[in-house]
């Protein structure tokens, strides 16, 4: 177990590609080089993966199946995340790389492409974009964005998507009280809304991170919560 503070964690990455003899070669080789790599074949199974892995990092196909293509997905990768985004495709047309680098992608590789080409690339986006995954630990409680995990203990929590957010954000504000209109807008992305929302999921985080230790999650009266180690 590392000490209280951050250390740095793999990076992340989602490659969307219909085709399976590019997709497992694609995330195979991401894995060799120390990314947690995941895949998809298609637009849902990318928005899923975004959603659940939080990545650092997402290549797009540009010819996928269903309605949507590389270029309208990414729209889909940025209102939900702040990844960055490579372009694979088979078409080299300018037109085409300007229609993806306009729409708000880092990168463009075209196919046939070398997999030390298509790392190297990864590299350079996310190194452009200062990216890269913490874990971050308070006392004994572990907050692993690699696979959206908290750990009290030796105990891994069973916590859904939104508790997981939730004390990602609490951890980072440690030590500091935070309001529930500022959990709102870190936590669900807007401000407008019932406050007890939070009071509902604060309660059910808290819950399951005190079955395995003191309490680390105080409320601060009038003003909102604050997070502090429990050692």
């Amino acid at each position: 177990m590392t000490g209280a503070g951050e250390f740095s964690a793999a990076r992340r990455m989602v490659v969307v590609e219909d085709a399976d003899a590019i997709r497992e070669p694609v995330i195979a080789a991401f894995a060799d080089a120390g990314y947690l790599a995941y895949g998809a074949s298609s637009g849902d199974g990318m928005e899923e993966l975004v959603e659940g892995r939080r990545p650092d990092l997402v290549i797009l196909d540009v010819m996928l199946p269903g309605d949507r293509d590389g270029f309208d997905l990414i729209d889909v990768v940025r209102t939900r995340s702040d990844a960055g985004i490579i372009m694979l495709t088979a078409r080299d047309h300018i037109d085409d790389r300007l229609r993806g680098l306009h729409g708000g992608a880092d990168d463009y590789v075209v196919k046939p492409f070398r997999l030390e080409e298509l790392l190297a690339r990864a590299d350079a986006v996310l190194r452009r974009r200062g990216g890269r995954a913490t874990a971050i630990t308070v006392g004994d409680l572990l907050v692993d964005p690699d696979g959206a995990t908290i750990t009290r203990g030796d105990t891994v929590l069973d916590v859904t998507a939104t508790e997981f957010r939730l004390a990602e954000f609490l951890v980072a504000q440690r030590g500091r009280t935070v309001t529930k209109r500022q959990i709102l807008q870190a936590v669900w992305g807007y401000d407008a809304y019932d406050v007890n929302l939070v009071e509902v999921h604060v309660s059910a985080l808290r819950k399951k991170m005190e079955a395995h230790g003191p309490r680390m999650i105080h409320t601060v009266r009038g003003l909102g919560y604050v997070l502090r180690s429990a050692q």
